[in-house]
């Protein structure tokens, strides 16, 4: 009895083993990449799958989920010898798993060096400043590139991302020293043509001054011509009227030589007598 039940049991055992290697459910988000006699056989789907026990056996497990690939930081010289930082990260997806396992040796190294390559060709065929501010150009003709290569291994590029595009510290440094002597150089000119402009509004300044002054003196050269001919008109060949204007005139004149604070000289009529007769008319 007891060989018999030994017998039962190991009966069961290898059926429970014989069922658990041909019955495979196959999670959400996966295919498995089944071997027949070590040769590829069948990708199964998510779900349950029979297979043939002992002779098919799962050789990958390869996930349909977008997979992200950050691609290291590389330093690239641009079209004018200058040198950059750059790394990316590529977003694929696996459509064909058997082309991918059986394709390529690590599909996931030779996309990262496929797209450090292709970046490299692409910020050389440009300038430093174009590099720098043309990221969707880049990204364009990055995913370009690389979608028709990996599409032989069953892959499919949904998007390349450019991370960081900066200049080298070098670089950097060489590039702030730069913009410092610009913004030196714009304030230098900006200086020189305030003066300039000053120079210029203090000359028209002076020669509008110089015009007004003109016009000033020929005014009061019309007034005093004015002035003598009404004098002339009014007092005819009276002589006492033009006296008395011509006293009143030096007197003034005398008046202001002597009440100015810079006045060391008093002067004094050379006939008193004679003028006084003359303002009296005698």
């Amino acid at each position: 009895m007891s060989g018999t039940l030994y017998v039962v049991l190991a009966i069961l055992v290898g059926a429970f083993v014989t069922i658990l290697k041909g019955v495979r459910l196959v999670p959400q988000g996966y295919k498995w990449v089944v071997q027949r006699l070590g040769k590829y056989h069948a990708t199964i789907n998510p779900g349950l799958n029979i297979l043939v026990p002992f002779i098919d056996t799962v050789a990958y497990k390869v996930t349909t989920k977008d997979i992200v690939l950050d691609i290291p930081s590389q330093e690239v010289i641009t079209k004018d010898n200058a040198v950059i930082i750059a790394n990316a990260v590529a977003y694929i997806n696996i459509v064909s798993p058997e082309k991918a396992v059986y394709g390529i040796e690590n599909f996931t190294v030779a996309i990262q060096t496929l797209v450090q390559t292709s970046l490299r060709a692409i910020i050389g065929e440009m300038a430093l400043d174009e590099a720098l501010s043309s990221r969707d150009q880049i990204k364009t003709k990055l995913k370009t590139m690389i979608s028709d290569d990996i599409a032989d291994w069953g892959i499919i590029l949904k998007t390349v991302e450019i991370q960081d595009i900066n200049p080298s510290s070098t670089m950097q440094t060489a590039m702030e020293e730069q913009a410092a002597a610009e913004r030196a150089r714009r304030a230098t000119v900006t200086r020189a043509n305030g003066e300039k402009e000053a120079a210029i509004l203090e000359a028209e300044g002076r020669l509008e001054a110089s015009k007004r002054d003109a016009q000033a003196q020929v005014v009061l050269a019309n007034a005093s011509q004015k002035a003598i001919e009404m004098v002339t008109e009014a007092i005819q060949d009276k002589e006492l009227p033009v006296m008395y204007l011509l006293g009143e005139r030096y007197i003034d004149a005398v008046k202001d030589m002597s009440t100015s604070e810079n006045s060391k000289t008093i002067l004094l009529p050379g006939d008193i007598p004679a003028t006084v007769k003359g303002l009296m008319g005698k």
